[in-house]
C-alpha cells in the first residue's frame, strides 16, 4: 500500500504547471470542461517519472482511479486507467481518502436528496434503497437534511455550467469510492483507513493463547455419539412408526383422496368416541405422542382423575392455550392461571418446586406468551416421568386399547387414472331456475282456484251477449 504523504507527494507534482500533465478545456457532450487530461497521459507521465515498466505503470495509475485522487468523465462507475484519449480531471484535495474525512451518514443522505431533487425521483436502485434506509435510520433530521439538499441544488444553479458539472463530477466520484455500488470493488475495505491487514501476522499475547487452550479443552469434554449408534437410533425410529406411515403402510379404511371415501376422517377426528387401533397404540411410542393427541389428553385426563392430578395437565394445557391464544389476553389469561393453580390456597394448587415458583412469580410482574415455560416445563417432565409410565399399565389405557377399532380395507373405485376426480355437474343458469319458480308460483295458484265459479262466470257472460238489449 502507497503510503498516504508520498501519493499526495506525487499527485501535487502530477498538477504542477511546468512539470506535471498538461491539462486543458475539453469539450463533454455539449458543456466544455475545464483541466481535463487524457488517460494516455497520465499513463505516459508516471512511466517516464518513476522509470518504472507499463505494466506497474498501469497499475499505478488503476490506483490512483480507485482511490479517487484521479475521476473519469465519461464513464464514472468504471474505475480503471484507460491508455487512450478518455478524459479524467484530478480529484479536489478536499476529497482526497488521505484526508481521513469520514464519509457521514447524514452527507450521503444530502447527496442522495440533491440527487433525487435534481432528477425528479430517477436513482439507481443501490441509491434507492440506501435513500430509503437513511430515511428511517436519520428521520429525526431528515427536514435538515432536505434543506441542506435544496440549498445546495439552488447554489449549484447559480454557478457555471462547466463548473457545476465538474464539482458533480468530484461528488459522485468521491460516493463511488466511499458507498461503492454492488458488484464494484470496495478499495477502501482494504485501503487506507483500514483497521486491520489481512496479510499481517498477528503476534499472539498470552491471554490469546489461554483463551484457546481453554476452547479446545471445553471441545474435548464434550460427549459425542458414533454415527453407527446414531444410525441405528434412526432405523429403531423409522421401525416403529413405519406402521403410522400413510405413504409406506396405507391407511385403512382407505385413502380418501383416490376413493372418495371420508371414513378415514371421521375415524380420525380429533375427539372421536372410539378412535382406530393404530392411533391408540402410538400414544405408547413416547409421552410426546400421547399429550400432542387431543383423544390421547382426554384418555390421560380421566386417569389423572383417577389419580387425584388432573390439575397437572389441565396446567400444561392453560399454559398452551396462553401461548398460542390472542395477544390482548395474555396478561388477563396469565392472572387466572396463576389465581387457579399457582397462588397459595389455589383451588387447583399445583406442586412445583421454590426455584422454578420464584421465577413464574417474578415473571408474572410483567407478563407475556412464555412466562409460565419454566412451570410448564416443571410439570410436563414429572408426568412423563411419573404418571405416564403408570398410564401405560392402567386399566384405562388397556380399556381404551381393547374397544378400538380396525377399520376395514374399502375396495376402491375402478379407475383409468389413480387420482381422478369426480365429474362434477355444472349449476343450472339463473334464468332457467327464475323460469321454473314463476312456473311453480303458477301451479301453486292454478291449484287453489274453484273451477265451478270459474265457469259460471264464463257461461253467465256469454248469455249476456246472446241477449238483444232492451
Amino acid at each position: 500500500m502507497l503510503p498516504d504523504r508520498r501519493v499526495e507527494a506525487l499527485m501535487m507534482e502530477m498538477q504542477n504547471p511546468d512539470t506535471g500533465i498538461k491539462t486543458q478545456t475539453q469539450r463533454v457532450l455539449i458543456t466544455n470542461i475545464p483541466h481535463a487530461v487524457a488517460g494516455n497521459d497520465i499513463f505516459q507521465w508516471i512511466l517516464q517519472r518513476l522509470q518504472i515498466t507499463e505494466e506497474e505503470a498501469l497499475h499505478l495509475g488503476d490506483l490512483f482511479v480507485k482511490y479517487g485522487y484521479i475521476y473519469p468523465l465519461l464513464d464514472p462507475k468504471n474505475l480503471t486507467l484507460k491508455t487512450d484519449g478518455s478524459l479524467y480531471r484530478f480529484q479536489t484535495p478536499y476529497f482526497w481518502p488521505a484526508q481521513s474525512w469520514p464519509a457521514d451518514d447524514t452527507d450521503y443522505a444530502i447527496y442522495l436528496a440533491k440527487k433525487n431533487i435534481k432528477r425528479k425521483g430517477i436513482l439507481e436502485e443501490y441509491e434507492k434503497e440506501h435513500y430509503n434506509m437513511l430515511n428511517q435510520k436519520i428521520n429525526y433530521k431528515w427536514d435538515f437534511v432536505i434543506m441542506q439538499a435544496k440549498e445546495q441544488y439552488k447554489a449549484g444553479k447559480e454557478r457555471k455550467k462547466a463548473d457545476r458539472y465538474a464539482l458533480d463530477c468530484q461528488e459522485r466520484a468521491y460516493w463511488l469510492v466511499n458507498r461503492t455500488p454492488p458488484g464494484m470493488l470496495d478499495v477502501l475495505e482494504y485501503g487506507l483507513d483500514r483497521v486491520t491487514d489481512p496479510n499481517e501476522k498477528k503476534k499472539k499475547t498470552i491471554a490469546v493463547y489461554r483463551r484457546e487452550i481453554m476452547y479446545y479443552q471445553q471441545a474435548i469434554m464434550k460427549t459425542r455419539v458414533k454415527s453407527s449408534v446414531s444410525l441405528e437410533g434412526l432405523v429403531k425410529y423409522s421401525e416403529q412408526f413405519l406402521s403410522n406411515d400413510p405413504i409406506l403402510s396405507g391407511c385403512l379404511p382407505s385413502n380418501p383422496w383416490i376413493t372418495d371415501d371420508p371414513d378415514f376422517w371421521d375415524l380420525n377426528a380429533k375427539l372421536v368416541e372410539v378412535p382406530t387401533r393404530t392411533r391408540v397404540e402410538r400414544w405408547a411410542f413416547n409421552f410426546n405422542e400421547l399429550i400432542r393427541d387431543p383423544k390421547g389428553r382426554q384418555n390421560f385426563q380421566l386417569f389423572l382423575r383417577k389419580e387425584f392430578s388432573g390439575e397437572n395437565l389441565s396446567f400444561w394445557e392453560a399454559c398452551e392455550d396462553l401461548k398460542y391464544g390472542d395477544q390482548s389476553k395474555v396478561k388477563e389469561k396469565a392472572e387466572e392461571i396463576y389465581k387457579l393453580f399457582l397462588a397459595p390456597g389455589a383451588r387447583r394448587w399445583i406442586n412445583i418446586d421454590g426455584t422454578t415458583m420464584g421465577i413464574t412469580v417474578k415473571g408474572l410482574q410483567h407478563p407475556h406468551r412464555y412466562v409460565l415455560d419454566a412451570a410448564q416445563t416443571h410439570i410436563y417432565m414429572l408426568m412423563k416421568k411419573d404418571s405416564y409410565g403408570r398410564y401405560l399399565k392402567s386399566p384405562v389405557y388397556k380399556e381404551m386399547l381393547a374397544k378400538a377399532v380396525v377399520p376395514q380395507e374399502t375396495v376402491k373405485k375402478s379407475s383409468t387414472f389413480l387420482f381422478g376426480r369426480r365429474q362434477l355437474r355444472s349449476s343450472p343458469s339463473p334464468i332457467i331456475l327464475r323460469q321454473q319458480e314463476e312456473e311453480a308460483k303458477a301451479r301453486e295458484a292454478a291449484a287453489t282456484v274453484d273451477i265451478t265459479q270459474v265457469m259460471s262466470k264464463l257461461d253467465r257472460r256469454s248469455q249476456l251477449k246472446k241477449e238483444p238489449p232492451k
